[in-house]
């Protein structure tokens, strides 16, 4: 509606309410115009005022003219809707009173029909009034407001009952019982005033307009009960009853409220109400109220006849020091409300300078406020997080653990909730948060949480690394020995407790063969580079049921859970060997092969994790002791086997400290001349009496570090004795064995040189033996340390040749002075063609190169006989002289030579 045409239906309307009051004063008979129509006029009013409402509420629907209401809370079309409802039914009571005077004589001092359709009217009212005014928040406040309005309504009724009912009362007499029936509509409208004028003051400013309308509206129709109550006690007209042209006034008002209001904007906030609510509005409306009664009740005491002027002169001094109790009571209540709102300042400052996230929560989640920095630390827009509930950023696993916030709604206690939440950003990835609720309780508002939030992501993922670096290896990305123990004991744990069938649990442990060469010549970087290549390897032939581990150095683990078949392990251990030989490693710019020893172990009903994990080293252990590349499933004496190895070491320690070793010497004589040229020095354990061959320890001493020591001890004990026999004009050398651990050791130069100084021996006299693998030291360490051997003059033979380690590509890396055939080889002599065209051709080799070869292992004359045809200069063997001590040695040279020792 254009605003000419709402000026001409308001002056149409203001016209015909001054007609309507005009004909209140034309006489009619004994009545007068507007008498004689009586409700017809206003019945009209109040239904077209219901249709207008109706109408209105059905367009604000659907064109959402309310829009701004609706985000204070208010609803347009339902307010106008119930309004219109209640019109209705003053329209309905004013028919039915219509037709009752027009069919009936009862008495108007009863209530009929029409009275209960125009009391419906007032509930209506009251609901439709409240949706544009809505109620204040929490049962308290309710309870507060409804308290408050009651005594303004029985002090407004006091002054009333006093100016206007009272004086009918003593004039009715013995009929004043009827007054009750009269006074129905006044108490009912000074009731319903007294409780909705104060929500006037606490509406918000989008529907303050309409607010004001329809209050004013309901006065005006209260005013007119007001005037038909004293008409229907006294039985006239009052001023040719003036109270129907005032009820059209206020039904025209309510059917013109939504057309008077519509497309115009709420007033704007002024200071003293803040953002729409007048906090003490009931509160001042009833202390208004008392206060007025207290004058007129205290005058009117004062002026009653047989009433002593003290009494009421106390009642109401009375009265009015309780009103100023109540005012200094409302002071404070203003005092406490400024500290609220200070402390809300202090609140939004604090927020807004914080790093953490606050929020203030609802009681279904929804975000009543956030602080600014929740734009920074999760990267959303103001809006979008007023636009849902918080719980949707929350990840659906965490969701449970709220309900220990909604049950502070509940217990009210005082403590807050801590969480741990994972909170969606506005990027998609899920932030770790710590957060802690609490209550948050405002005067006049419902109850409330206030959450703090703080971003920890980077806290968890710290943890989360820490956490990694103590359970996975820094080499090769792979869970480490820690846990594997743990898994192994949670795994072991589990089936304990379970009650169904269980399927095979299992551990493989694998090492590898010939690493820790590679590690000592290469170093370190490249050995862990070929760790890494290997870990690779290992982690594609694992299954899901699987956990690949590195146990430590160069040995993983696996531990295999719920396997159906043991065989099935079995497999996937060959295939980890396979895989490990199946093509050479890269280290730097050669190729090197490695194998695995690798060891099964199954886990029986009472075996732990400890014993479990131990029991398949001790089985890689055995497979390892057999040879590269086996696999060895455990059983139960491999345990023993493992025990006597180290008891055997904690022994061989023993007898180097209390001298228990001895040497014995296997003599090499020339085959040409059968005179002794040199004898090796071999050692021996003397074991309670009892002589051990090397075969029984070395492999000990070598696991333990023992050859080092031990080694030095041959050397030096070898040396002595041969530069003693070289003084008595002998002329014999010394062979010594050496293994690469040895020559690898750190101060392996430093021995050799100290040792020849110390016994005077020629360091060309002295020959170090040293097996092929010693060629195939991928660094090149073992060969240069022996390459400066070759320096001191020392000479240099390669052990066991022939047994396939070395090429001879290998052997020129090493410039050597003697090669001693393999015994092997001259086992099968004469007997094996391929064997023996072998044989020849390492002969023809060492002497196409001015090499000594040496035939190691004669036991046969035509093994002897073979080797002379053959061009071989020298041998040993038991054939020619078995290994004896120094005295034996020095019995057969001096036999031989006519050497006077």
């Amino acid at each position: 509606m254009g605003t000419r045409a709402r000026r001409l239906w308001t002056f149409g309307l203001g016209v015909l309410f001054l007609v309507y009051v005009a004909a209140a004063f034309v006489p009619l008979g004994s009545t007068t115009v507007t008498a004689a129509f009586a409700e017809w006029p206003t019945a009209l009013a109040a239904g077209v005022a219901g249709l207008s409402l109706l109408l209105a509420s059905r367009r604000w629907a659907a064109t959402g003219a309310d829009r701004d209401a609706h985000v204070d809370g208010a609803d347009g079309p339902a307010a106008l809707r119930h309004l219109g409802f209640a019109a209705l039914a003053w329209c309905a009571g004013g028919v039915t009173h219509g037709l009752t005077r027009l069919f009936s004589s009862s008495s108007v001092l009863s209530l009929t029909l029409g009275d209960l359709f125009a009391l419906a009217a007032l509930p209506l009212f009251v609901v439709g009034f409240t949706r544009f005014a809505p109620w204040p928040g929490g049962l308290r406040t309710a309870m507060r407001h409804i308290t408050d309005s009651y005594v303004c309504a029985a002090a407004v009724f006091s002054v009333v009952w006093l100016l206007l009912f009272s004086p009918l009362y003593e004039e009715l007499g013995e009929g004043a019982g009827f007054l009750g029936f009269a006074l129905v509509y006044p108490v009912a409208d000074i009731v319903v005033l007294c409780l909705l004028v104060p929500l006037v003051f606490m509406s918000p400013h989008s529907t303050r307009r309409a607010v004001l309308l329809a209050i004013g509206a309901l006065i005006v129709i209260a005013g007119s009960d007001m005037i038909g109550a004293l008409t229907r006690l006294t039985g006239v007209p009052i001023a040719g009853g003036v109270e129907h042209p005032i009820k059209f006034l206020g039904f025209a008002l309510l059917g013109a409220l939504p057309w008077l209001i519509e497309h115009r904007p709420g007033a704007d906030p002024r200071r003293i109400t803040g953002r729409g609510l007048y906090r003490f509005a009931p509160e001042l409306a009833a202390v208004g109220a008392v206060a007025v009664a207290a004058v007129v009740l205290t005058v009117a005491g004062v002026r009653l006849s047989g009433v002593a002027p003290v009494l009421p002169l106390a009642a109401g001094t009375a009265v009015i020091v309780l009103l100023v109790r109540v005012l200094g009571m409302l002071e404070e209540n203003a005092t406490l409300a400024r500290m609220v709102r200070n402390r809300e300042g202090h609140f939004h400052e604090l927020a807004r300078n914080s790093g953490d996230v606050i929020l203030i929560l609802d009681r279904d989640g929804g975000v009543f406020y956030v602080s600014p920095g929740t734009a920074e630390a999760f990267g959303y827009r103001l809006d979008d997080v007023l636009a849902a509930p918080v719980t949707a950023l929350i990840h659906p696993e965490d969701l449970a653990r709220t309900k220990a916030v909604t049950d502070l709604f509940t217990e009210r206690g005082s403590q807050g909730v801590h969480l741990r939440l994972r909170v969606r950003a506005a990027d998609g990835t899920w932030r770790h948060t710590e957060s802690t609720a609490s209550l948050y309780e405002q005067p006049g508002e419902p109850d409330r949480l206030l959450v703090t939030t703080r971003d920890i992501s980077a806290q968890v993922a710290l943890q989360d690394e820490v956490e990694h670096l103590t359970f996975h290896d820094g080499v090769t990305g792979l869970p480490n020995r820690a846990y594997l123990e743990e898994r192994a004991s949670d795994v072991l744990a589990h089936r304990a407790i379970s009650e169904e069938p269980t399927e095979d649990i299992a551990v493989i442990f694998l090492d590898l063969d010939g690493f820790t060469s590679v590690n000592d010549s290469a170093g370190h970087v490249r050995g862990d580079h070929l760790l890494g290549q290997a870990a690779r390897r290992l982690r594609a032939e694992v299954d899901s049921n699987a956990t690949l581990a590195r146990w430590g150095g160069d040995e993983f683990a696996v531990l295999v859970e719920g396997v159906p078949r043991a065989q099935r392990v079995v497999d996937l251990a060959e295939r980890l060997g396979r895989v490990i030989a199946s093509e050479p490693f890269q280290v730097a710019d050669r190729d090197i092969m490695l194998t695995a020893s690798t060891g099964v172990a199954f886990a029986e009903p009472t075996t732990d994790s400890g014993e479990l994990l131990r029991n398949a080293d001790v089985a890689m252990t055995r497979a390892k002791e057999r040879g590269a590349g086996h696999v060895e499933v455990y059983a139960a004496h491999m345990h023993d086997m493992v025990v006597s190895r180290l008891e055997l070491q904690i022994r061989l320690r023993e007898a180097l400290a209390n001298g228990d070793f001895f040497l014995e010497y296997q003599p090499v004589v020339d085959l040409g001349t059968s005179q002794v040229t040199s004898v090796e020095a071999l050692v021996r354990w003397d074991r309670d009496g009892e002589a051990v061959g090397p075969d029984a320890f070395l492999g000990a001493a070598e696991e333990s570090g023992l050859i080092v020591p031990l080694g030095e001890w041959i050397l030096r004990e070898a040396c002595e004795k041969v530069a003693v026999w070289r003084l008595s004009d002998w002329d014999i050398g010394l062979s010594v064995n050496l293994s690469v651990k040895q020559v690898l050791s750190p101060r392996f130069m430093e021995t050799v040189a100290g040792v020849l100084a110390e016994t005077g021996l020629s360091s060309d006299v002295l020959t170090l033996e040293v097996d092929e693998e010693v060629l195939l030291d991928d660094g090149g360490e073992a060969v240069q340390r022996l390459a400066e051997l070759r320096e001191l003059g020392v000479r240099l033979a390669i052990d066991d040749y022939g047994m396939g380690y070395a090429s001879l590509a290998h052997l020129r890396r090493l410039s050597v002075d003697a090669i001693k055939i393999d015994p092997s080889f001259i086992a099968d002599l004469g007997r094996d063609d391929t064997v023996t065209l072998l044989t020849h051709t390492i002969i023809q080799l060492g002497r196409d190169l001015g090499v000594q070869v040496v035939a190691e292992g004669i036991e046969r004359p035509e093994q002897l006989e073979q080797l002379r045809a053959m061009g071989c200069d020298h041998g040993q063997g038991f054939l020619v002289a078995r290994p004896m001590p120094a005295s034996g040695v020095e019995s057969l040279v001096g036999g031989e030579a006519g050497a006077n020792l």
